[in-house]
């Protein structure tokens, strides 16, 4: 059989060889439009160095990275359902571009901050995370599970190919030249996938599907109220995941192991992260988003109940390695329950409010984490405070969980 092509004989159907060509073409605009959330970890001890700030200033660059981020997954979500996905990622190939570039020549503080959250973060990553999730899930339905998870692992691939590469670059050019040569590969590398992407979307007919299986109608829900309960359950997750991704490497060091073994059982952490999503995904698949969201949740719960009473070295390894393979599926699982509650014209907007979400979690749940720290001298309460966090997100998974086969025994 010949392979289809992008232009020619089922392209528009769900599950084709051209739905698979999309999705290898989205993984790599996310591994590399994903450096706008790693490379201002690596560069801050330079930053901090050119401008004569302290670590506390130099922090804000990731933190402004981060809210840009966040709020332009939703901007670039909506534009991503009113134009298809190319539009906003060939915008965003040019601002990340131009960002690096002009991070490059910052002459301040300020400027170095602006081009980080405006270019890199709002306009610039923001674009190859949700709208590439939301507009994959349009083109799968019997593999949708494994095609969300393959290409919300850029983000993490990203997080394990860049720091290393910057890094070097930093270390033999300076921290500048580094950001030029980053703004340059980024538009040579992302503006002709962006364009292979082409301007069609899937048949109309996957969404007339889609809304004929409305679970909310049959729930007798509204559909804001099954999108305020997936954004709780987004934040909630998140909010007791950031606690071992955040703390893990000061846990280590209170402990007495030093930073160094912190960093590799975070490193370990991502790595099984990956394999958990790719898993996640294949399990998704075959007993759907929500029931993978509350077994990823209930084993994350698991593994920070482990945290507790196990605080050796080697047990640490052990449970940061189960953490990994835990947490890795939850997120990528959202965009899956969105699309089965909600119609795909909505996708992009619906997708990248939740994942927008799950981003704040991180954000929130790694300060309140330190901030109990400081209020009780130990993680201990830390971790109990994310794991009451985590059974929320158990309890609204659930929940829905036994509306949907309520519903579904109901209309039987």
């Amino acid at each position: 059989m010949a392979s289809v092509s992008p232009d020619t004989g089922g392209g528009d159907l769900p599950d084709s060889r051209y739905a698979w060509w999309r999705l290898w073409i989205a993984l790599g605009l996310a591994t590399i439009g994903g450096i706008g959330l790693w490379s201002v970890v690596v560069a801050l001890p330079a930053i901090e160095a050119e401008f004569g700030v302290d670590r506390g200033s130099a922090s804000i660059p990731y933190f402004a990275t981060m809210i840009g981020f966040a709020i332009g997954g939703v901007l670039m979500g909506r534009l991503t359902d009113k134009m298809g996905v190319r539009t906003p990622v060939i915008l965003g190939s040019i601002s990340i571009s131009l960002g690096y570039i002009l991070a490059s020549q910052a002459t301040s503080m300020w400027q170095f901050i602006l081009a980080q959250a405006l270019l890199i973060g709002m306009f610039g990553s923001s674009a190859t995370f949700g709208p590439l999730v939301a507009d994959v899930t349009l083109w799968f339905v019997k593999r949708r599970g494994i095609a969300v998870a393959i290409v919300a692992s850029g983000n993490y691939l990203a997080g394990t190919i860049w720091p290393p590469l910057l890094q070097y670059a930093i270390d033999a050019f300076g921290w500048r030249m580094a950001h030029l040569g980053i703004g340059v590969f980024c538009l040579v590398a992302m503006l002709p996938l962006a364009l292979a992407l082409g301007k069609r979307t899937v048949s109309e007919e996957t969404d007339v599907l889609a809304a004929s299986r409305n679970l909310i109608a049959k729930m007798q829900m509204s559909p804001s109220k099954v999108q305020a309960l997936i954004v709780i359950a987004g934040f909630a997750c998140c909010m007791a995941m950031a606690m071992p991704q955040v703390h893990i490497v000061a846990y280590c060091g209170d402990l007495g192991y030093g930073v160094a073994r912190g960093a590799e059982m975070l490193s370990l952490m991502l790595g099984f992260g990956i394999v958990s999503r790719l898993v996640s995904g294949w399990i998704a698949d075959r007993i759907g988003g929500l029931r993978t969201l509350l077994l990823g949740s209930s084993l994350q719960c698991l593994a920070l109940l482990f945290y507790i009473p196990f605080d050796g070295l080697t047990s640490l390894y052990i449970v940061s390695a189960l953490f990994g393979l835990s947490q890795g599926g939850i997120v990528p699982s959202y965009a899956l329950i969105v699309r089965e509650y909600f119609p795909a014209r909505e996708a992009g907007a619906r997708v990248s409010l939740v994942l927008m979400v799950t981003i704040a979690g991180m954000a929130v749940g790694g300060w309140m984490s330190g901030e109990i720290y400081d209020l009780t001298g130990s993680y201990q309460m830390a971790f109990l405070n994310g794991i009451a966090w985590n059974l929320l997100n158990m309890s609204i998974a659930f929940w829905l969980l036994a509306g949907r086969q309520k519903s579904t025994t109901a209309t039987a």
